[in-house]
């Protein structure tokens, strides 16, 4: 499968002259919508630009000009990411010059930034790859006085972290550290790459010794990673310390440590908790957008509370409502398929709640050979299913997304075992863990708590008591809640 970045002919077929007539800003327009999967936060930022004032500011204006440049230096080393010899002439030839003329490093960080924007690459695992490579040829520059700034090693390092090389990102850390740049960003983006490649110790580690820095110290970024990490694992306890911690250094939270926080108690499944985090957000001056909607429909979804499910989600389909999606596939002609638009239509259809077009463009997708790697889209797929009662459907998209080399996460057999646990089909949900299995997924403490919940609900005492067993064996602790029966 070949993967292009979108073509003039492409941008042309969405040039929506009656509503746009500024055709650069509707240039800007489409890449957002792809850089962002279309979700409304984005969207709305998009439109900000056709109604602000236009603005006097020569750093802004510095900034666009620099972004207009590299827009297509981008697309260029996209389109020739398989050929290394290519790519290393158009660092040569064109690139060189122009980060030369930025010495703080913002053309390189731009550059590398625009490269994850790319449909073709952010929604497969290509991005990291070929952001490496322009990276270490960046960084061969050093040598000819041209020093590397610690905006540009932290960006190293989060790509280091993404190949899953943390050697390097390491190397890279103490490189930076080296050269007298111990700066929070290099720290924020180590602990990140730790984070990434499920390394909470190391994570916990490296946030110890930020502490006792004296020239830099941790921000709202670094205590965000800090609550994911924690939510991850479900350590609340260690996730809600943190938190406390924010408020009594006087830091202010942000959106993403809100829904860091709440995304904690939905893999906790602590649904009060996640209702009380929710209403903090909302008394704050930090207000939820779409993503934190979508977190508390999966919550409703799990825990089964359909009233609220469906008040959220009109909440959420409202949002979504405004990207009027429909109408710009209309411009696209039927046989210009592009992976990255299909993708995304899947993944609007799913968060609308319309099954049939979200299985129409699956189809297509499974057709086409497009292999979709995102989790955020493959659960928005997982929780359309759950809300449709659909699990004939989820089954065999399972089956199809398996075969297929489609990213195959846990929440795809949790929620099967959760419906088949409601329709009261327990060997089938005890079949699950084979299929996890062959998977190479281990079951964790919320697969056995789904069966307790199965076996509790359908009065299977004797699979029950087993059950409790095997917890204890792994190492999960008895439920609350069968202590008390």
């Amino acid at each position: 499968m070949i993967l292009h970045r979108p073509s003039t002919a492409t941008h042309q077929t969405l040039n929506l002259i009656s509503i746009f007539p500024n055709r650069t800003d509707l240039a800007r327009l489409v890449f957002a919508s792809q850089n962002r999967c279309l979700c409304a936060n984005a969207f709305r930022k998009v439109i900000n630009l056709f109604t602000e004032k236009a603005t006097s500011s020569s750093g802004r204006m510095a900034e666009e000009e620099l972004s207009s440049k590299l827009m297509d230096l981008s697309g260029e080393l996209v389109d020739n990411r398989c050929d290394s010899e290519k790519v290393g002439r158009l660092l040569e030839s064109k690139v060189g010059s122009l980060i030369r003329s930025y010495s703080n490093g913002s053309a390189m960080v731009e550059l590398l930034y625009l490269l994850k924007s790319w449909p073709a690459l952010a929604l497969e695992k290509y991005w990291p790859v070929l952001a490496l490579e322009v990276f270490n040829w960046r960084r061969k520059l050093v040598g000819e006085d041209f020093p590397m700034t610690s905006e540009e090693y932290a960006k190293g390092i989060t790509i280091a972290g993404r190949v899953k090389n943390v050697g390097l990102a390491v190397d890279l850390f103490m490189e930076c550290v080296s050269y007298g740049m111990k700066t929070t960003s290099v720290y924020n983006a180590l602990m990140g790459a730790y984070m990434y490649n499920g390394l909470p110790e190391k994570c916990q580690s490296l946030f110890r010794e930020l502490k006792k820095e004296v020239d830099c110290k941790p921000t709202i970024v670094t205590y965000n990673i800090l609550i994911s990490v924690f939510g991850q694992l479900m350590m609340v306890d260690h996730m809600e310390a943190t938190f406390t911690e924010i408020n009594s250094l006087g830091l202010s939270p942000n959106l993403s440590t809100y829904n860091s926080l709440i995304a904690g108690y939905v893999v906790a499944w602590m649904w009060e908790d996640m209702e009380r985090m929710f209403h903090v957000m909302e008394e704050s001056p930090i207000k939820p957008d779409v993503d934190t909607y979508l977190l508390m429909l999966r919550g409703y979804a799990h825990s089964g509370n359909l009233e609220k499910m469906e008040k959220t989600y009109e909440l959420v389909k409202n949002c979504l409502n405004d990207q009027k999606i429909e109408k710009l596939m209309m411009l696209v002609p039927e046989d210009d398929y592009r992976p990255w638009l299909n993708v995304l239509l899947i993944k609007t259809y799913a968060q609308e709640n319309l099954l049939e077009g979200m299985e129409k463009s699956i189809r297509k997708a499974f057709e086409q050979k497009t292999i979709v790697m995102t989790v955020d889209v493959m659960r928005s797929i997982i929780t359309t299913y759950f809300r449709s009662n659909a699990l004939d459907s989820l089954t065999n998209f399972v089956k199809e997304a398996e075969n297929s080399g489609w990213r195959i996460c846990r929440s795809l057999y949790h929620c099967k075992m959760v419906m088949y646990s409601s329709q009261n089909r327990l060997e089938e949900m005890e079949n699950v863990l084979e299929e996890m299995e062959k998977c190479n997924l281990d079951p964790t403490k919320k697969t056995f708590l789904i069966m307790y919940k199965a076996y509790s609900k359908w009065g299977q005492r004797s699979k029950l008591e087993r059950l409790l067993g095997t917890m204890c064996k792994h190492g999960f602790g008895i439920p609350l809640d069968a202590l008390s029966s």
